[in-house]
């Protein structure tokens, strides 16, 4: 081995090669010198760009990734070969993107840009792909390119930038969306975590597309006008996907949070009433929608006899529940025995009497088949969540496949605190307006 080559394989790099020895270096028959060579950051410009037509795939993508290849050889590489070589100008050149802004004038940056929209328009969609992903969050990264990339046919491609960047206005985006694009490529416009602007909203809805504008009504950055939202609610009841996200859509006005809770589930509703920022006017209307829903409905068939007699007779057992717990008697069994006796109107005495609320409150859970109004007072009277399933299946008549069974992200109990809470205080207002003259 000659005293150059010993010194090529054993420096660190201290940049104690001349120019003729890196030239010497690298035109060495040897694919391995050429290698080694071609990871060093000392070598001159001239160098390197000479190495970046080697024959050796793996020495020009060594020389794609080298910090110190000229920014003129990065437009030799953009048409290599291979693949892999392009793949790793296109990171190194991502990178270099932050530090380079849209109209740069001087030579590097030229040379720069217009690698990166040579890239923007490579043959192989992996390539396409890690530009876009590498460009998404980049302010500055040149226009020309993402707005091209944005428009890719491969929504691999298309999705980083049409979602994250910053780079897009609002014009490219109108465009965007009036040359009629894909369902997924409108979804990951609506999708933009930075917002969109009344006007792009305003676009999506136009397109009709339903998936997209759901995406937008859960984008809570988006800034919707009253108008379009009082519009798209006009069409919801026939749009389940859209319930969810206007339930949670910022800054609900009176009149849509009322006019929500008039179809969207049980569950919608009373999301709807754990809002913080509904005016006292507006959480009443939709409490009112919610007791007016319950007490319109009829089960299919009576579980008690709800008669005039019945009325009376639950209030006395209750009271003499209350005097029996007083004494110490265990509440869970007093229901478990309850239960053994299939007497339904003993086990609402005790539950009531268990969880502190009137027994009609409790009757009128019953007679609404509401599984969540059980678990709720279940919770309120402090029983086991393992109860759960034969209480509602008992007392409640509930289907299988409607019982609310235990969680142990809620300490046994499948529902959150605040809803339970919420239940027990809706249920006792039905029945105190009930018992109103």
């Amino acid at each position: 081995m000659t005293d150059l080559l010993r010194r090529l394989f054993e420096d660190a790099g201290d940049g104690r090669f001349t120019y003729e020895e890196t030239r010497e270096l690298a035109a060495h028959d040897d694919v391995a010198v050429r290698r080694t060579l071609a990871h060093r950051t000392d070598v001159a410009p001239e160098v390197l760009y000479y190495l970046a037509e080697d024959d050796d795939a793996e020495v020009r993508r060594t020389i794609a990734g080298n910090t110190s290849t000229p920014a003129r050889a990065y437009l030799l590489l953009t048409g290599d070969s291979d693949e892999t070589v392009r793949l790793t100008l296109a990171q190194r050149i991502a990178a270099l993107a932050p530090g380079l802004s849209d109209d740069e004038k001087d030579r590097v940056g030229q040379n720069v840009h217009e690698a990166l929209a040579r890239l923007a328009r490579d043959q192989i969609p992996k390539v396409r792909a890690l530009l876009s992903d590498a460009l998404k969050n980049i302010a500055n990264a040149p226009a020309s390119a993402v707005n091209h990339l944005a428009r890719d046919a491969e929504i691999a491609v298309a999705a980083p930038v049409l979602t994250f960047s910053p780079v897009l206005t609002d014009e490219d985006l109108l465009d965007l969306i009036q040359d009629g694009p894909a369902s997924d490529r409108l979804a990951a416009i609506a999708r933009r975590p930075g917002g969109l602007t009344e006007r792009v909203t305003d676009a999506i809805v136009d397109t009709a597309d339903l998936s997209a504008i759901a995406d937008m009504l859960a984008n809570q950055g988006a800034q919707i006008r009253e108008e379009t939202l009082d519009a798209l609610i006009d069409r919801a009841p026939s749009v389940p996907e859209w319930h969810a996200p206007l339930v949670g859509r910022p800054r609900l006005h009176p009149a849509a949070a009322r006019r929500l809770a008039v179809f969207v589930s049980d569950t919608l509703v009373q999301a709807l009433m754990l809002r913080q920022d509904l005016s006292p006017d507006a959480a009443e209307a939709v409490s009112t929608e919610m007791h007016r829903r319950i007490a319109r409905q009829s089960p299919a068939e009576e579980l008690i006899d709800f008669g005039p007699d019945w009325r009376r007779s639950l209030q006395e057992l209750h009271v003499r529940v209350l005097d029996t717990l007083k004494a110490g008697t265990s509440g869970e069994t007093e229901l478990r025995a309850a239960m053994a006796a299939n007497n339904r109107t003993l086990g609402i005495a005790v539950l009531s009497a268990m969880a502190g609320v009137a027994p009609m409150a409790l009757a009128v859970a019953v007679q609404a088949l509401s599984a969540k109004g059980l678990v709720a007072m279940a919770w309120k009277a402090g029983l086991p969540a393992s109860l759960l399933p034969d209480l509602q299946r008992w007392l409640g008549a509930i289907p299988p496949h409607e019982i609310l069974t235990s969680s142990p992200e809620s300490d046994g109990y499948p529902m959150e605190e605040a809803e339970m809470e919420w239940q027990v205080e809706m249920f006792c207002d039905l029945e105190a307006a009930d018992e109103a003259p």
